[in-house]
């Protein structure tokens, strides 16, 4: 048993650099950019996929909603029904889900069976995103451990910036399906990756059911996830309507709003990268901080929103508050949950599609009642709310270490 850990732990040191990152967390930003362009591609396909299956825009759109609640649901239920599986494994049986899932997407004869097979790709999301986490934080030190995470969540920015683009012209010149298709084969390429470079993980201490599910009953892994649910739920109080807002408030076209968000993109790439450095020097202190930032940017964008140059900077600068606490807020959850950390890490991931879902309805509320140029401000509260609960948290920790 003991040559075996060893053996297991020699293959993980062997992936390691001295200086710099291994190459087995290329295969794991693979799976993240294919994860990435398969959640948020289908925004652009909306029209295309509601007139080819007869169905209205609206009701496309609820496609975007089954999938937030896929990755919801299926990320805490497959941790639980694949508890005792290898890390390594586990993560290879998600990418062929997630594979099967997208293939079935491509061929799907009827809306209903598109929305089973996103649903069925959505299981994937939060346990790989969860477990990979993980493998990403224990092939490099300790204190690489938040830049490491950072850089397979920069799969999920990049899919944003080039993924999407990219994903949305093909399915508009050859046809939605097609961009499925090519998310299969990401999603083969990355199984492929996860399988040749990605080594076996030991896990520490004995895999147990009730360890996994009994987290929950630690405050302070019910306190980050609400930190992640309310920290990053403002991002999307505001972003679910960046779109109207540039249009209707700040008077840009609809091909200007296009290259405004690949933009935001290049900001949300450079504050996940950013974000990780700072997480690795002082975890929670740089996540205040950047709530503190992201606060401010998205009540300041509530000002600016009506000035064309002055909105495109602000825009740009909120894309790097919004992820530069992404990162800490998953190795947070990782460090007050290391009992069982992969239940803990796949449920952050709930947390951030709740966080997205009650922001999207919450930004709807207030386009309805208090009209469209309130929404930064609100998504700025929501965001305030989560720097408080984040204070609470460390005052926590603060107290305990006395």
């Amino acid at each position: 048993m003991s040559t075996q850990i060893e053996e297991k732990n020699t293959a993980v040191s062997a992936k390691k650099q001295a200086n710099g990152f291994p190459i087995a967390l290329a295969a794991l930003t693979i799976g993240a950019f294919a994860i990435g362009m398969t959640e948020f591609v289908i925004m652009g396909l909306l029209p295309n996929v509601a007139s080819n299956l007869h169905v209205s825009i609206s009701k496309a759109g609820q496609l975007i909603t089954g999938y937030a609640l896929g990755v919801a649901v299926g990320g805490p239920l497959l941790t639980i029904i694949t508890y005792r599986t290898p890390r390594k494994m586990l993560l290879c049986l998600l990418m062929a889900i997630f594979i099967v899932g997208n293939a079935l997407c491509a061929v799907s004869p009827n809306y209903t069976f598109l929305m089973i097979a996103r649903i069925v790709a959505a299981f994937a999301h939060g346990t790989f995103f969860g477990v990979g986490s993980i493998i990403a934080s224990s092939l490099v030190r300790p204190e690489k451990k938040a830049s490491a995470v950072a850089i397979m969540f920069t799969g999920l920015t990049l899919a944003n910036i080039i993924g999407v683009p990219f994903g949305t012209f093909i399915g508009q010149q050859f046809g939605w399906r097609t961009s499925f298709w090519i998310i299969t084969f990401l999603g083969l390429i990355a199984l492929i990756g996860i399988m040749i470079l990605v080594p076996r993980v030991q896990i520490n201490g004995q895999s147990n059911l009730w360890k996994e599910i009994n987290i929950f009953r630690h405050p302070q892994v019910l306190i980050a996830l609400l930190m992640t649910i309310f920290g990053f739920g403002g991002v999307f109080t505001a972003f679910t309507y960046i779109t109207p807002i540039l249009e209707n408030i700040t008077g840009f076209t609809e091909h200007s709003v296009t290259m405004i968000l690949v933009l935001f993109g290049i900001g949300v790439t450079i504050g996940n990268i950013l974000g990780g450095k700072l997480a690795d020097w002082r975890l929670m202190p740089s996540l205040i901080a950047n709530l503190i930032f992201l606060a401010l940017i998205l009540a300041v964008f509530s000002m600016t929103s009506g000035n064309k140059l002055l909105a495109v900077v602000t825009v740009f600068i909120w894309g790097i508050a919004a992820f530069a606490i992404v990162p800490s807020l998953q190795v947070r959850i990782m460090n007050v949950a290391n009992d069982a950390p992969t239940m803990a890490s796949t449920s952050n991931q709930s947390a951030f599609n709740l966080g997205n879902a009650g922001g999207a309805f919450l930004g709807g509320l207030a386009v309805d009642h208090t009209g469209l140029h309130s929404v930064p401000l609100i998504a700025s509260l929501v965001t305030v709310i989560g720097l408080v609960i984040t204070i609470v948290s460390y005052m926590i920790d603060k107290r305990v270490s006395e």
